[in-house]
């Protein structure tokens, strides 16, 4: 039997949606399960309560496990998640870790993040041979990723067979209040404003099947950029206005204008008690350009294919369109 943690979260969803089709699959949640999980194959899933910090409830789910797909993790930019950022992104994968080894787990797939990569050089293509840079300008998110990833090093040299995901921002149909489908929310009532820079985008249905071939393959002990191509933000953002005939954004934030925004969405959120949406981190790489060589897996998974960027947006924002 296969485990998924995080099912409860988008990427999660779809991978669920897409193993349970075919086989039985486990999965954890840690409290209630969302509603929208009404539509999935309840007959192939079973759900067990657990947290990936708990040791203790975690070792239950394992029982009779042969293969784990990791994507429980925090992801926040709010100064205030820190700590419990850590514990859950890096606590909580040793446990995961410990527990494949225990079991003598065929393998894990660990989903981290294109975070940990670095900020390359100006003018080269950042790829998986990108080594960590400690310093400063990483936020608290990059450090949780890159520490877990090191648990997972660490249990490959212990033994466990692994790969590890680093995707771009994923798109995909979920909860539009939260991951990067909210962006969905913020493009359809007009937001003007874009920043100037960019990174790599992949449709979630591209990163499953990524998932799975990997799992599925001899591969072991590599990590793989998960990216169907670079975009700046303000070519996402317009593809999206498009699909969704709204209005593109078409004012440039200047630098003092996001450093305005995210310091007040700090007081806010003290204020409301909120977690913040917009931090100094998300404002800084707002305007950063990064792009990222996603070649080594289509190099490891020949019959792989992407989704063409246009075409996964027009599929969500139809999915959007219809649902609210």
């Amino acid at each position: 039997m296969i485990l998924v943690t995080g099912g409860t979260g988008l990427l999660g969803q779809h991978l669920l949606e897409k193993l349970s089709a075919k086989q039985k699959i486990r999965a954890i949640f840690r409290t209630a399960l969302p509603t929208f999980y009404a539509s999935l194959n309840h007959g192939n899933i079973e759900w067990v309560e657990a947290d990936i910090t708990d040791i203790i409830s975690l070792e239950k789910a394992f029982e009779g496990i042969t293969q784990v797909y990791h994507c429980a993790a925090i992801v926040s930019y709010d100064p205030r998640m820190k700590e419990r950022m850590m514990q859950t992104n890096i606590e909580g994968t040793a446990n995961v870790v410990n527990l494949c080894l225990d079991h003598q787990l065929k393998k894990l797939c660990y989903v981290s993040s294109i975070a940990t990569l670095g900020e390359g050089i100006i003018g080269e293509l950042i790829s998986e041979k990108n080594d960590w840079e400690e310093g400063h300008t990483n936020s608290n998110y990059a450090v949780s990723k890159q520490g877990a990833e090191m648990e997972v090093w660490r249990g490959v040299a212990e033994g466990l067979q692994a790969v590890i995901i680093n995707p771009g921002i994923i798109l995909g149909e979920g909860d539009d209040a939260k991951s990067s489908t909210h962006l969905f929310k913020i493009i359809r009532n007009e937001f003007p404003y874009y920043t100037q820079g960019g990174t790599c985008w992949v449709d979630v249905k591209d990163v499953v099947k990524a998932m799975i071939g990997l799992m599925e393959s001899p591969i072991e002990n590599e990590r793989f950029i998960i990216s169907q191509g670079n975009y700046s933000f303000r070519e996402v953002f317009t593809m999206m206005a498009k699909a969704m005939n709204k209005k593109p954004p078409h004012r440039l934030a200047s630098p003092f204008m996001t450093e305005i925004v995210w310091r007040l969405a700090y007081v806010k959120s003290m204020i409301t008690g909120r977690v913040a949406t917009i931090s100094k981190e998300t404002a800084r790489s707002a305007r950063q350009t990064r792009v990222f060589n996603g070649a080594k897996l289509l190099n490891a998974l020949p019959d792989f294919t992407y989704t063409d960027m246009h075409e996964t947006i027009r599929r969500i924002s139809s999915h959007y369109n219809t649902s609210v």
